[in-house]
């Protein structure tokens, strides 16, 4: 006679300490949405407290940035605590192992996906850049990648949504995956490996070996801390100091003056603005205060976006690093695809918010 041997049952009862960390995040959720509904009041009460006339064009700016400063900041960090919780089920060998052996098109289209839940600044993104190419991904969907993964992360999304409205979002989100897709894909044709430096043709990966996730939704939470930690610490100063110019802006700079150079009536405006921002540095969040206070002054919105993207897909300080990476001929034909796909998105926005 044999006897039936229970299978030990796995205790499914949750931890305290997970359910003190969830407690913990949904608390600190609904003290964000609170204090977030009382900015506007309090940047119009910490700014009457000042030796100021309302009114005035320094009251105005003071004002603005009172009120910008904690909005996006909050904003920032919350849209990358979440982000952060997503991004934990994507190492970069994760991403670069999907990436690998995809065909032209379907490859561009995955590359530029992963670009929007893989949120690198451009300069940032350079090293996974290095890392594609020598684990065999065709060129041109790296570039799909590259110019994705800044134009259009979640934290320009987040505060394009909630700054700017979803048409906005949604309309940016659809032309710049557009623009990373079809400028990685043209790239690709043009077969332009022999490009690359020497030293990267060389480097050749084996396969990747990943790892078995068993992370739990503490150090989920833990990686979206740690996201909030390293971005929001790194980007602080940047958003501050966008923050200021466009308060500055929003208060000292005529309404005229830009919508005499940024307007749609200019026609040379789209292209004026992708060369003031190609040599300037800075990132979604620290741009968009800026791309706020020239809409409130009457600028264009597709100028505004194409002086965005600019200044966020082709910086300086990420063509400096690429040289590393790429030939000067390279370089001039990434800048050149992308410069051309960010005029049409400016000339289309322009057309078709009126």
């Amino acid at each position: 006679m044999t006897a039936n041997v229970a299978a030990p049952r796995r205790d499914r009862t949750p931890d305290p300490s997970t359910l003190a960390w969830v407690g913990g995040v949904l608390a600190f959720v609904a003290l964000w949405f609170l204090v977030y509904s009382r900015l506007f009041p309090f940047s119009e009460w910490a700014a009457a407290q000042l030796p100021l006339t309302p009114g005035t064009q320094a009251f105005e700016a003071v004002k603005f940035f009172l009120y910008d400063t904690p909005k996006v900041l909050m904003l920032l960090t919350l849209v990358v605590f979440a982000m952060g919780m997503v991004r934990s089920f994507f190492s970069p060998e994760r991403t670069r192992a999907l990436l690998a052996g995809r065909r032209e098109g379907v490859g561009n289209i995955a590359a530029a996906t992963l670009g929007i839940f893989t949120p690198f600044c451009s300069c940032s993104a350079v090293p996974l850049f290095v890392g594609f190419v020598s684990a065999g991904v065709p060129l041109g969907i790296t570039f799909s990648f590259l110019i994705a993964a800044p134009m259009i992360n979640e934290v320009a999304l987040g505060l394009l949504l909630a700054l700017l409205g979803w048409k906005v979002a949604l309309t940016y989100l659809a032309f710049g995956l557009s623009l990373a897709i079809l400028s990685g894909w043209v790239i690709g044709r043009l077969h332009l490996e022999g490009w690359l430096e020497e030293w990267v043709r060389d480097v050749r990966l084996g396969e990747v070996d990943l790892p078995i996730d068993r992370l739990t939704i503490v150090d989920r939470i833990k990686a979206g801390i740690e996201a909030v930690r390293e971005i929001v610490g790194k980007v602080w100063p940047w958003i501050i100091a966008g923050i200021a110019a466009g308060a500055f802006i929003h208060g000292y700079v005529p309404a005229d003056l830009l919508a005499t150079i940024m307007g749609r009536d200019a026609w040379w405006s789209v292209p004026a603005a992708v060369l003031l921002g190609v040599p300037m540095y800075s990132n979604a969040a620290g741009i968009i205060p800026i791309v706020e206070a020239l809409l409130g002054k009457g600028a264009a919105l597709g100028t505004v976006l194409a002086f965005m993207m600019s200044v966020i897909a082709l910086s300086l300080p990420e063509m400096i690093i690429l040289r590393k990476v790429l030939s000067l001929k390279l370089i001039a034909v990434f800048v050149g695809v992308v410069a051309t796909g960010i005029l049409v998105v400016g000339f289309l926005f322009n057309l078709l918010f009126t």
